[in-house]
C-alpha cells in the first residue's frame, strides 16, 4: 500500500509496548498511532484512531486478542490484524486465523521481520512464521482422517464448488502463499486483475483475509 502504514499496538505488557514502540520509530513508512492494555482497550482505540493494521496479543485481561481479532473483523471496513504473541501451539494458531488474523508472529520475531510483516499485511498479503506455517499444515493434515476433519473438508469443498474455474485457480494460488505479483506471474493476470477476483473470493467464501482462503483450500485437500 501507498503512504505511512499505521499502527495500533494491542498489549497489556507496558513493556513489550515501549518495545515495539521503539522497534515502529525506525521506519518512517509506518506510524504508531496508540497502544492500548487490552483487547475492549484496542477496540474502541482502533474505532476511533482507524489503524491500518493492529499488533495483537492473545493473553489479555477484559478482553482477549482473539475475541477482539473476530470482533474488528465484523466492521465493514475492518483494520488487519497481526497476532504477536508468546503462545505458539497449533490450537492458539488456528484459532487466531479462524478469528480473522492476517499474520501470526512470535514475539522473539527479529526486529526486522516484524517491520516487514506489517509491510506485507497493509499491502494485502498474509505474514506467518514458518513455524506457524507449518503448525497450520500439520493440524489440517493430522486432522484430516478424523470425523471432524472429514466434516470441515466436506464443508469447504461445498463453499469452494460455487468458484469460477479461474477464482478457484486464485485460491488454490493463496493457499500456497503465493503473493498477488507471483499469482499475475504464474497465471498470466495483471494485479489489479488479481485483487478483483480476491475480492470476490472473500465474498463467496464469506471470508475476511487471505489466510482464510488458504485455510479453506487446504481443508479441501487442493494444496
Amino acid at each position: 500500500m501507498a503512504g505511512v502504514i499505521r499502527v495500533l499496538i494491542v498489549d497489556d505488557d507496558a513493556l513489550v509496548r515501549s518495545g515495539l514502540a521503539l522497534i515502529l520509530g525506525g521506519s518512517p513508512d509506518i506510524e504508531m498511532v496508540g497502544q492500548a492494555a487490552d483487547g475492549s482497550e484496542g477496540m474502541a482505540l482502533a474505532r476511533r484512531l482507524l489503524p491500518d493494521v493492529v499488533l495483537m496479543d492473545i493473553r489479555m485481561p477484559v478482553m482477549n486478542g482473539l475475541e477482539a481479532t473476530e470482533r474488528l473483523q465484523a466492521w465493514s471496513d475492518p483494520p488487519k490484524v497481526i497476532v504477536l504473541t508468546t503462545l505458539d501451539t497449533d490450537d492458539s494458531v488456528v484459532r487466531a486465523l479462524a478469528a480473522g488474523a492476517s499474520g501470526f508472529l512470535l514475539k522473539d520475531t527479529a526486529p526486522a521481520e516484524i517491520v516487514a510483516a506489517l509491510r506485507k499485511v497493509a499491502d494485502g498479503d498474509p505474514m506467518l512464521s514458518p513455524s506457524v506455517t507449518a503448525q497450520l499444515i500439520r493440524q489440517v493434515t493430522h486432522g484430516a482422517s478424523s470425523s471432524a476433519g472429514r466434516a470441515r473438508a466436506a464443508h469447504a469443498k461445498q463453499r469452494l464448488a460455487a468458484l469460477t474455474n479461474r477464482e478457484r485457480e486464485v485460491a488454490v494460488a493463496v493457499g500456497q502463499g503465493w503473493s498477488n505479483a507471483e499469482i499475475s506471474a504464474h497465471l498470466h493476470m495483471s494485479v489489479p486483475t488479481v485483487k478483483a477476483h480476491i475480492s470476490r473470493l472473500f465474498a463467496k467464501l464469506d471470508v475476511h483475509n487471505r489466510v482464510q482462503i488458504a485455510t479453506c483450500v487446504h481443508d479441501a485437500g487442493l494444496v
